[in-house]
């Protein structure tokens, strides 16, 4: 996008952001709807002229700093600031965290799906929430926390991934990518360094350059109480919530993997009563 987009946004923004709601205090009446460029340039810590520059056009290469600041001082929510970056051709900066709290609706939609496991993961694949079939399904792990720990550090892992090493080298892929735009988040780092040091298995992995974010795939589980399982998975970003995504494990239509999974959850339902 060009720079005359980005500063016909930010005059769009600034227009409809009340001096009183910024905490300005004015007098007397006012030539512009909303907040002035100075009183913008103000409010985001930098020159006026150089704001002014971003308006006009003549500036529009802003540091994802500056956009922080202008973000802040305009009062856009997470959608509008994602569309700021966008006009401006910026990589967010790492001080917008992914979120890992799970909104309550969403943890409503997954309780609905009874027929299929399904799962919130956040960058670093901490589980955040399941439903009760994805609780029946990871029943054999000893804590259904990470998915990365739970492949490489869980006795489980070995006989529940039918074929693990392609099930180590998506996770092992998937956080890697996860770095990309996540370099700041604390958690991510965190699991990635506790992995190397834990894991021979994830260190030889982790030297390799593969990049691989999840979307859609098969997956072969094997579970102690149903035998195997031919699934596939796809994966959803969560709108709102940064970082999120949803995973749902599907079977197709009249297969024994179907058959099994419905066992599967009359079995977990009857062992939770």
């Amino acid at each position: 996008m060009t720079g005359s987009a980005l500063g016909e946004y930010l005059r769009t923004a600034r227009s409809r952001v009340q001096p009183e709601d910024a905490g300005l205090t004015t007098f007397g009446p006012r030539r512009v709807a909303g907040l002035r460029r100075e009183e913008v340039a103000v409010l985001a810590g930098m020159n006026s002229d150089y704001y002014a520059r971003l308006e006009q056009g003549r500036e529009n290469r802003p540091s994802p700093q500056i956009l922080d600041a202008l973000c802040d001082a305009l009062q856009l929510d997470e959608h509008a600031r994602d569309h700021l970056y966008t006009l401006a051709g910026v990589v967010p900066s790492t001080r917008r965290l992914p979120v890992d709290v799970v909104d309550p609706s969403l943890r409503q939609l997954l309780d609905g799906y009874h027929d299929t496991p399904a799962f919130v993961l956040n960058p670093a694949l901490d589980i955040l929430v399941v439903n009760d079939l994805c609780r029946a399904l990871f029943s054999p792990f000893s804590a259904a926390d990470n998915l990365a720990y739970m492949t490489f550090l869980d006795p489980a892992g070995s006989s529940f991934y039918g074929n693990w090493t392609r099930s180590a080298e998506n996770v092992v892929a998937s956080l890697r990518h996860a770095t990309g735009s996540n370099a700041g988040y604390p958690r991510l780092n965190e699991v990635i360094d506790a992995l190397l040091v834990a894991s021979a298995g994830f260190s030889d992995l982790w030297r390799r350059p593969d990049v691989r974010e999840k979307s859609k795939d098969s997956k072969q589980l094997v579970h102690p109480d149903v035998g195997e399982l031919n699934l596939i998975y796809h994966t959803f970003d969560v709108r709102g919530s940064r970082g999120q995504q949803l995973v749902v494990y599907s079977a197709p239509p009249g297969s024994s993997a179907l058959e099994r999974l419905t066992l599967l959850g009359t079995l977990h339902a009857r062992y939770s009563q």
